[in-house]
């Protein structure tokens, strides 16, 4: 189950809200072949899926009358099964098929989910006399718009996951330069940080820490085979996140172990200010991340570099860490809703050299625009974490980005060092010092 607490709206006004989309299809009835659909419609959660707490499962909700979830009873408790049977019938995942053909056989019109949904259905469905229709799942839509529980807990968690990382870049600071320290070491010791916490449920995806040319391996996963030190003049990629019944994370820092070279602090920087660019971006209602997506990437570009990868993607609520159907990039075709949250997560990668991302998860929200003549939108940043000042050339950045770090360096200190030891204290009133031209 995930409680109303976390999850902010019940299961009757979810289905409310989907009627009202089943009836703009003008169909009978939807199929549910996306398990997150599912989880998020009957608010509940499980763990048939590694690092996203997803129930493998299917439902079937008509225009009128009961739905019924299709899922395994073994995996259910008797807690959860009762939820469920509030708001559905619940029958076993074999049973699905028949529903469907009794439903089909009296002519009945059916909606289906082009990404998720086999074609089989659409066959079965037409082969007993009903109609399949294929299109886009309005549930993709609903969900990834966050009600107010669902982005007051994301806070929360981003609060609560921001000791971990100061906890964890204090100790990759210390320990470090020694030489001694591997790619694993950073993946273990950052997960133990984020156990400490007391909430973590899992990690959100494997983490990525990459030093010196696997930094630049953009998908990289350390194996014991690949393991490298992290030895002084590297610098440490670490792209993680963390699984919170109040929310998901998902953070990438670059850090600089020793002194960086001037190139690696000027791609660092022209990375940052692609990231700001997102941070400060100010956008009409139902602007598309594709139509964002070159902010990112300007400054590179300038450089002649780029990189090979979308700057953001949606994040879900207790869900996946990937989550549609907005993303920034160029292939984002979805409007940016308020509610949304997406990653801002410009970078470079220097073949066999090194890599930088630097990656803040964002809240989409109201602009407020005196004046304006339409309605406007913004990001509020919802990850705490230091930037690495010892990467950034400040001559590079002009007064507004160098007021945006030297805010967003203060917020992190007010909000993140009341709960942290004096040792890691100190070393966070270092790490979000003021920058100075």
């Amino acid at each position: 189950m995930h409680g109303l607490q976390h999850a902010g709206v019940t299961e009757a006004e979810k289905l409310t809200q989907i009627r009202s989309e089943i009836g703009k299809l003008g169909v009978d009835a939807l199929v549910l072949s996306d398990s997150h659909a599912v989880a998020w419609t009957f608010n509940i959660r499980g763990a048939d899926v590694a690092h996203t707490p997803l129930p493998l499962s299917y439902a079937l909700v008509p225009k009128d009358g009961r739905p019924t979830v299709f899922i395994d009873h073994r995996k259910l408790s008797n807690l959860t099964r009762d939820h469920l049977e509030q708001s559905a019938d619940v029958r076993e995942p074999d049973a699905m098929a028949p529903t469907l053909m009794a439903l089909a056989k009296s002519g009945g019109s059916i909606a289906l989910d082009n990404a998720t949904a086999a074609d089989a259905l659409s066959r079965l469905i037409a082969g007993a006399g009903g109609k399949p229709v294929r299109g886009s799942d309005p549930i993709a839509l609903l969900k990834a718009v966050k009600n107010a529980t669902e982005i007051k807990g994301t806070q929360t968690a981003h609060r609560r996951d921001a000791v971990a990382l100061a906890r964890f870049l204090a100790w990759v600071d210390r320990e470090a330069p020694s030489g001694k320290l591997t790619e694993i070491d950073a993946v273990e010791a950052l997960e133990t940080f984020r156990r400490d916490t007391g909430a973590l449920k899992d990690v959100s995806f494997p983490t990525i820490s990459g030093t010196g040319p696997n930094g630049a391996i953009v998908h990289y996963r350390v194996t014991r085979k690949s393991n490298r030190r992290i030895a002084p003049g590297d610098l440490l990629l670490i792209d993680s996140g963390a699984q919170y019944e109040d929310g998901t994370t998902d953070v990438t820092r670059t850090m600089a172990v020793g002194e960086p070279t001037d190139e690696m602090r000027d791609r660092f920087t022209r990375v940052l200010r692609g990231h700001i660019a997102i941070a400060r971006a100010v956008f009409p209602d139902g602007t598309t991340g594709a139509q964002l997506d070159t902010l990112a990437r300007q400054y590179l570009w300038t450089a002649g570099v780029d990189f090979e990868h979308g700057t953001g993607h949606g994040v879900g609520s207790y869900l996946s860490v990937h989550e549609g159907p907005a993303r920034i990039s160029k292939l984002g075709t979805a409007p940016l809703k308020r509610g949304m949250i997406l990653s801002n997560e410009p970078g470079y990668y220097k073949t066999d050299g090194f890599g930088i991302r630097i990656e803040n998860l964002e809240l989409v929200v109201a602009a407020d625009i005196k004046g304006a003549e339409k309605p406007m939108n913004a990001f509020e940043t919802l990850t705490l974490a230091p930037i690495d000042r010892r990467l950034i050339d400040v001559t590079m950045l002009s007064k507004d980005e160098l007021d945006w770090l030297n805010a967003y360096h203060a917020r992190v200190r007010a909000e993140v060092r009341p709960a942290l030891d004096e040792a890691t204290k100190a070393w966070l009133d270092q790490a979000t010092a003021e920058l100075t031209p």
